[in-house]
């Protein structure tokens, strides 16, 4: 079969102006909110001028990175993607956090991400294995997938933590120790994070034909060949994902247990996410300036 990729046919070259075509389907989903008074159509409006504006930037500084083919290039992106989806993991994904959450899962990300995500491209026959054009995308797959387990792991434990600490005292006052009494604890989150994975790769080739596959059959790939990087991919991310999770659970259980075995809940807090607290300022300002606005227009009508 002679496969054509849709991105070099001139026909089928996008602007921005089917972009902002394809935002009308946003703005359905704004109206619907709007008329059922969901509350979410402005967090809908956000994400979506969000991932327009990532998206742009991303592709102008990637291009930039795949022409020059360098190897410390490589490491800088891939060291900036670590660093953004920490931040992500922490201050939009996390209702509660922790004393020093931020360095402790950028490093969860780290020892988990980058080995698997080096292996994987060996795996797939990659030479070198750090090439920019084959790496760093499925090295954002990976992470964008370790984001969402941190998130509901770690969200999970510390829940537990600050709703149920009397049982956990049970525990320790019977003698357990903070292994035995986190264990259900950590064995529940580990479950919960790994449980969109699980679901996706259930369905995925019967209902869903995946991002991966589906780019690498536009791109020219064959079927049969594409099936077989996005199961290498699939096994990549629940790899990943498992471990971003236990290490993250290593250092979360770290800082809310001392050394004498008790709890520090003080350690805990809980926080409005920055992406949250952003929309809110934003309305705020908006809500001020039209009421100015109005005063303003009153005081101009006064004989």
């Amino acid at each position: 079969m002679d496969h054509i990729s849709l991105l070099e046919d001139g026909s089928d070259h996008l602007t921005y102006f089917n972009v902002a075509l394809g935002f009308s389907f946003i703005c359905f989903d704004a109206i619907l909110s709007l008329t059922l008074g969901l509350g979410v159509g402005t967090s809908l409006v956000v994400s979506a001028i969000r991932c327009v504006l990532q998206l742009s930037v991303m592709s102008l500084i990637l291009d930039k990175v795949f022409a020059a083919n360098n190897f410390w290039g490589v490491v800088g992106i891939s060291l900036v993607l670590n660093i953004l989806g920490a931040f992500e993991a922490v201050y939009n994904k996390s209702k509660r956090r922790f004393a020093n959450m931020f360095p402790l899962i950028l490093l969860s990300f780290i020892v988990a991400t980058i080995p698997i995500s080096l292996a994987g491209s060996a795996v797939m026959r990659r030479h070198p294995v750090w090439k920019p054009e084959k790496y760093i995308p499925v090295l954002g797959m990976i992470l964008g997938n370790a984001v969402t387990a941190i998130g509901v792991g770690v969200s999970s434990i510390l829940k537990e933590f600050t709703e149920n600490k009397d049982k956990i005292e049970t525990y320790l006052g019977m003698g357990a120790t903070r292994f035995e009494a986190c264990k259900p604890i950590a064995r529940e989150a580990l479950k919960l994070a790994l449980l969109p994975t699980i679901n996706q790769m259930s369905v995925i080739g019967l209902i869903s034909i995946p991002g991966l596959m589906t780019g690498a059959i536009i791109g020219g790939s064959s079927v049969e060949q594409a099936a077989k990087l996005q199961m290498i991919l699939m096994f990549m991310i629940s790899a990943s994902s498992a471990l971003s999770v236990l290490a993250a659970m290593i250092f979360t259980f770290s800082v809310v247990f001392d050394p004498q075995h008790r709890i520090r809940d003080d350690r805990i807090y809980s926080s409005e996410s920055v992406l949250s607290g952003g929309i809110r300022s934003v309305g705020k300002i908006g809500v001020l300036g039209w009421k100015s606005i109005k005063n303003l227009g009153g005081k101009e009508r006064r004989p």
